[in-house]
């Protein structure tokens, strides 16, 4: 009898994996079929100057959802896993047609010196869907589909935007060299740290050229800005930050206006501290003798959380990485604070102090709550909001 039931079962797999290949299929064209009423629902937006974004719509969306995943006898958290990443690619393609469709750039130049890296090349493509005619100046490697120079002074630098995306070492003499050349156009660099630039901005702005400093919270291979942050220092040119800022006035971007020296000091804490928390990590692993294969065995939820961001962080560029914690002013009381921390919890451990070690982890959850509900909805991150004063 048993040997009948297998029989049968297995003669039935081929089938439902053919009838799960025919819904998978179904779903993909599905999928193509809500992207096409995203984008003509980006359309009218456009038409009736609507914003892209429309938080009230996607609770609603992700709500129906869930009630319907019940009703179905499904995972609710399934289902809102779905809907967000499908809202986020429907936002994506929305965004990308309201850039494409603004005439920022129509009859416009723009110059990225260094746009054949990472970075530079995503500001390159950026302003080239925007109208400009963008060319690159980049010794290294050129960007696919742009004129190519391979210094920027092979070019006449007259063109309406100058983007400066190099190693925080060059960016500072090519600020200081522009300054010389005065450019009519609009200049700034996208660089992660601006206190080493101090001189050269300043020599640029006593020059005449209209110039700021930004710096774009996100990586290169980010498609959609909503939720992302731009920001943006007044270097003594009020006008120039405005111009930088309508580049982005067609995204779903957040700008936010902060000086030379709290950029830097808050830049410690944001990339400079976290940077420094995984690669301390990850050392710690490669140092410790376990094998990578024994500590995989036996992973847990916060682990692998944790080794995610940290594979991340190691993945990235230890020039970039290096500048951001040796070039930054303020960089060392963020590793004191993070070596202070770490004293405290091994202080209390070794001394088996519970209600230390509960402190800690209470003082910890009242902080993150309240980062969390800054983020959240208080003037922190609104569009155009100076950032308060530290």
């Amino acid at each position: 009898m048993a040997t009948d039931e297998q029989d049968e079962a297995s003669s039935a797999l081929p089938e439902l994996r053919k009838a799960l290949s025919e819904t998978d299929e179904e779903l993909i064209q599905l999928l193509a079929r809500r992207q096409e009423l995203a984008t003509r629902i980006g359309q009218i937006k456009q038409e009736l100057g609507t914003p892209i974004r429309d938080h009230p719509q996607e609770a609603r969306v992700v709500e129906r959802a869930e009630a319907t995943a019940r009703t179905l006898g499904l995972s609710p958290g399934l289902a809102r896993q779905l809907m967000l990443l499908l809202i986020r690619e429907s936002l994506t393609v929305q965004e990308q047609l309201h850039v494409g469709s603004s005439t920022t750039g129509s009859g416009k130049r723009a110059l990225v010196i260094g746009g054949g890296g990472k970075i530079g090349g995503w500001f390159a493509r950026f302003l080239a869907s925007q109208g400009f005619a963008v060319e690159v100046a980049d010794p290294q490697s050129a960007s696919a589909g742009f004129r190519h120079h391979r210094h920027f002074d092979h070019s006449d630098l007259k063109h309406d935007v100058i983007v400066i995306s190099t190693p925080l070492g060059v960016t500072d003499e090519i600020l200081r060299e522009l300054a010389l050349r005065k450019p009519p156009g609009l200049v700034f660099d996208v660089g992660s740290l601006k206190t080493p630039l101090r001189d050269g901005l300043r020599a640029l702005v006593e020059a005449g050229v209209s110039a700021t400093s930004i710096h774009p919270m996100f990586g290169p291979d980010t498609n959609l800005l909503s939720d992302r942050h731009v920001i943006f220092v007044d270097v003594g040119d009020s006008e120039a930050v405005q111009r930088a800022k309508e580049l982005f006035a067609s995204t779903m971007a957040t700008s936010v206006e902060v000086d030379l020296e709290n950029h830097d000091r808050l830049i410690a804490y944001v990339l400079g501290l976290s940077h420094a928390l995984n690669i301390a990590f990850f050392t710690a692993l490669a140092e410790s003798g376990e094998t990578a294969l024994k500590l995989a065995q036996l992973s847990s939820t916060t682990f692998d959380a944790q080794l995610e961001v940290a594979s991340a962080v190691a993945s990235e560029d230890p020039a970039l990485y290096y500048e951001i914690q040796t070039l930054n002013d303020y960089g060392g009381e963020a590793l004191s604070a993070l070596q202070y921390a770490v004293e405290r919890l091994r202080s209390v451990v070794r001394a088996a102090d519970e209600d230390g070690f509960r402190t800690l982890m209470e003082r910890g959850r009242e902080y993150l709550d309240r980062l969390e509900g800054a983020a959240a909805g208080s003037s922190f991150g609104s569009p155009g909001t100076p950032f308060p004063k530290i």
